[in-house]
């Protein structure tokens, strides 16, 4: 189990619809104004990263998005301390173009923007843009080189690269980042692709939501295969959080959520992630074997399981750590208030629990998980 404290991020509500393709009410606003205040609030409260996401078209809930990048400048503006993860997608992002926007604003935040780079699910988007839709494994490829070029550019003068899809003659980008050696690049994926990826170039690996056995099998597999690259990769896991005073509390909350979804979303959703996943040569990409009620959450969020009391969902966030998890990456119903309450009832027993389970067997902790 590392010795660093688990960290958090929470998913920048910059798309409209909150984090569940479901009707319930949300006080969750896709605005600037109430990100900026969100934003604020998960500092102090604790989070160390900020994930904006991408949309490029509305969709499952999703009716207006604010682009990724412009709105994390907004709210690096509106900190001091969150490291916010711009989203981007290759293909409408030339690593050129990207390379430069990061730099730019890594100067203006003082070394705070990092990149998550998503390969692609959604091939109507891509379709609705004139853009390419590559193959599962091909997107993935895509995402290498990408990556590949990215720290080229930031670490390298001269940069030549001759790849199969980006070639690059003698560029020098001036200034580089302030970051040393450059921001930190995640990337998501479930699949053997992903994870191979992610064992090669990436800093950080972010997985759907799933059971214990599931996202050990995942951790075990990546930091194996990053061992034999000589590379090293952190992982993230995706959670959605309902902490509630008592369990009858949390566990009605999610009820509603479900018996509130959006069926007609959820299934289009569905068809569409799932084409996605099930396209890997194992058949295994994210959301492959995701239920109905999985999809109510965009990225499998329930199946971690995080629903409960403060102790309850921290004494599973310890867990977690002990199989290899380093971050949380947490969506919340209404997300002002309930990242307000994580970081007053819930991030002070991770720490506490943290603390007391530094000096205990392996075992004894991974036995928490059942």
């Amino acid at each position: 189990m590392s010795q660093e404290p688990i960290k958090f991020a929470y998913w920048v509500p910059n798309v409209s619809g909150g984090l569940v393709v479901s009707k319930i009410k949300q006080r969750t606003d896709w605005s600037l104004e109430y990100n900026e205040k969100l934003a604020q609030t998960a500092e102090t409260a604790g989070f160390e990263y900020a994930l904006t996401q991408i949309r490029f078209t509305a969709g499952y809930g999703a009716e207006y998005q604010h682009e990724s990048v412009s709105f994390s400048q907004a709210l690096l503006q509106a900190t001091t301390k969150l490291k916010v993860l711009a989203a981007i997608l290759p293909g409408p992002w030339h690593p050129a173009v990207i390379a430069k926007q990061l730099a730019t604003v890594d100067h203006i935040s003082k070394g705070r923007v990092a990149i998550n780079v998503v390969s692609g699910w959604f091939k109507g988007e891509f379709t609705a843009i004139g853009e390419p839709w590559l193959e599962h494994d091909e997107r993935y490829r895509r995402s290498e080189e990408f990556i590949q070029v990215l720290k080229g550019i930031w670490t390298q003068d001269n940069f030549t690269f001759r790849g199969d899809f980006y070639r690059f003659n003698n560029y020098t980008l001036s200034p580089k980042p302030l970051q040393k050696p450059h921001p930190e690049i995640f990337q998501g994926g479930s699949s053997r692709a992903a994870r191979d990826m992610a064992s090669r170039v990436s800093d950080w690996y972010f997985t759907n939501g799933n059971t214990v056995e599931g996202i050990k099998a995942q951790v075990d597999d990546i930091r194996t295969k990053a061992a034999a690259n000589n590379h090293q990769v952190k992982i993230g896991v995706n959670a959605f959080i309902i902490a509630r005073d008592t369990q009858e509390e949390a566990q009605a909350v999610l009820n509603e959520i479900i018996a509130q979804a959006d069926p007609e979303a959820v299934h289009a959703f569905g068809d569409a992630v799932k084409q996605a996943g099930n396209a890997s040569p194992e058949g295994e990409g994210n959301w492959a074997k995701s239920t109905f009620e999985d999809l109510v959450q965009y990225n499998d969020g329930f199946k971690t399981n995080l629903i409960g009391t403060p102790r309850q969902i921290a004494e599973r966030i310890v867990a977690l750590k002990a199989i290899g998890v380093d971050l949380v990456l947490s969506g919340f119903l209404h997300f002002q208030e309930e990242v307000e309450y994580f970081g007053q009832k819930v991030l002070p027993l991770v720490r506490e629990l943290e603390a007391a389970q530094a000096s205990q067997p392996a075992k004894e902790t991974e036995a928490a998980l059942v």
